[in-house]
Order: structure tokens, then C-alpha cells, then sequence
């Protein structure tokens, strides 16, 4: 989503996408029950439910043990218990009244992950600083403490000739700036390249677990055992490319000139991937 987000705005001339990459500080263990109870209500929860979400985190008894030492136990009455199914949803409905003010940015929430995304235009970066803002005033008034060293954020920009930016600053600190995050587990980069290299090596390995599959079910079904994938590389690529030579026709189609670029397209941009897989012979 955040990359469609991105995409579907930047073909706009002069426009780029500034994304921070939000940090809780102890995310789970700020939550207010009562804020909570009254964000449940809002949502038109059933009683019964919210009351029993309340129950859970109220006066909760908590205790540290280390090898044979155990502390003594203490009642806790904020935050939810670390590890629980249930934390993260309950985070997402905590936070569910966190949106954006303004249509060119978005606010994209998955638990304790959330990104601030801000399309810019004409370098008016009003709305993405107040939506910033607001979004620092709304974790204030809600119990939730941003922290602002692991806050990073990185610039999707294709203009031709891009201009240093102005640094960020969220809660009087200087947000740091780099070249890529990970993200739900995407790493998500500024030339959104390397999102595609990550996808391309999933991929690639899948594909060969697949193979793996098909064939071991193969062999089940037909009681007969095959070549391994291994092998079957070796015996049809890596035993056969010594004996491969230039003939004369190769070297002829060698020196034709390449075909010349779309105009526009720049050699060194990103290009489509492709992946080829060897498929066993059944």
C-alpha cells in the first residue's frame, strides 16, 4: 500500500515523497486502560467486551526472575503484557484515531509500526510538517512517547535534479536521514530498487523449494527416485558450457549496434526483472 501510495504521485512533475518511519518508545507498555475504555466505547464495542479488556489490564501482578532470584511482585495497571496475542490489535484500536488531516498524506499503522507518508509538491511541505506535528501533539495527549533517535526517514525522489531537503525535526530532535528501512518486513529504499531485489531473491527462493516439492511428490507417486536439482544443473549447464564456442555466427550478431533507447529512458534506471527457472523433466 505505501508503495502504491508512492507511485501513483510521483509521475507528477517536480513532486517527491518524504517518508518517516515512526518509533514508539515501549509501545505496549504505555497504553492507558481507561483511555482505551473510552476508545472501545467509541467503536461501539460491546460492553461486556470492553469491560473485560479492562479487567485484563488492571492490576495485573508482575514479578522478574533471573536464574534462582525472583523479585517481589508488584500490581501494574498500564500497558499490555508483552508477548499476548492480544497486545498488538489492542494497539491498533488504541491508535486508530491517529489520521491524517490532509489528503497528500497518509498514515499507514500496522500495531507499533507506522509510517508518516507526505507527498510534496512545489516543495510545500506544510502539510506533511502539521500532520507531523499533530502527530506528536496526538502521542502526548495519549500516553505514547515518540522516540525521536530511532525515528529515520528516508526521500523517494526522481526528479533530474533534486535539491538537499531540510531536516525533520520531531520533538526538538534532528531525524536522522537514510537510504533504507525495513518495514513489515520490506525494506523499503529511496530508488525503491531494492524493494524489487528483495522480492527477486524471495522469489527465486520459493520457486526452488517448489521444485524441491514437485519433485520429492514425484517420487512418492511414482516410486522411482530423480536427479536432484544439483544435478541436474550440473549435467545440463555447468558440465555443458565448456564445450559451448563462438561460431561465426554469434561473433556476426555480435556486431550489430544496440538498439537505440526510448527517449527519456536512461540506461542506469531500473529495468524489469526477470527470473528463469530449470524445471525437472517430468
Amino acid at each position: 500500500m505505501a508503495f502504491h501510495f508512492i507511485l501513483q504521485r510521483l509521475d507528477s512533475p517536480g513532486s517527491y515523497d518524504r517518508i518517516l518511519s515512526v518509533d514508539f518508545s515501549s509501545a505496549f507498555n504505555t497504553i492507558v486502560p481507561a483511555l482505551l475504555r473510552d476508545k472501545l466505547s467509541q467503536l461501539n464495542v460491546p460492553d461486556s467486551m470492553y469491560s473485560w479488556i479492562t479487567d485484563f489490564l488492571t492490576d495485573r501482578r508482575q514479578l522478574v526472575r533471573l536464574g534462582k532470584h525472583v523479585t517481589d511482585s508488584r500490581n501494574i495497571s498500564t500497558g499490555s503484557p508483552q508477548g499476548c496475542v492480544l497486545s498488538p490489535l489492542l494497539f491498533s484500536l488504541y491508535t486508530n484515531g491517529c489520521i491524517s488531516g490532509h489528503q497528500s498524506v497518509k498514515i499507514l499503522k500496522f500495531a507499533d509500526d507506522t509510517t508518516l507518508n507526505g507527498f510534496i509538491s512545489d516543495e510545500d511541505e506544510s502539510a506533511y510538517r502539521s500532520d507531523m506535528d499533530c502527530l506528536v501533539s496526538w502521542c502526548s495527549m495519549n500516553n505514547l512517547e515518540l522516540n525521536s533517535l530511532k525515528t529515520v526517514e528516508i526521500t523517494v525522489d526522481f526528479r533530474k535534479d533534486p535539491v538537499p531537503l531540510p531536516h525533520v525535526i520531531l520533538c526538538d530532535s534532528s531525524v536522522t536521514s537514510v537510504e533504507s528501512f525495513r518495514f513489515l518486513g520490506t525494506t523499503i529504499t529511496g530508488s525503491t530498487s531494492g524493494n524489487i531485489s528483495s522480492l527477486t531473491k524471495k522469489a527465486q527462493q520459493r520457486m526452488y523449494l517448489r521444485c524441491c516439492y514437485s519433485l520429492h511428490s514425484a517420487e512418492k507417486v511414482i516410486g522411482c527416485s530423480f536427479p536432484s536439482l544439483q544435478e541436474l544443473y550440473i549435467s545440463r549447464t555447468r558440465d555443458v558450457q565448456p564445450r559451448l564456442q563462438p561460431t561465426p555466427l554469434i561473433l556476426e550478431m555480435n556486431s550489430f549496434s544496440p538498439y537505440p533507447l526510448a527517449r527519456g529512458s536512461s540506461p542506469s534506471g531500473p529495468g524489469p526483472h526477470a527470473t528463469r527457472t530449470v524445471s525437472s523433466p517430468l
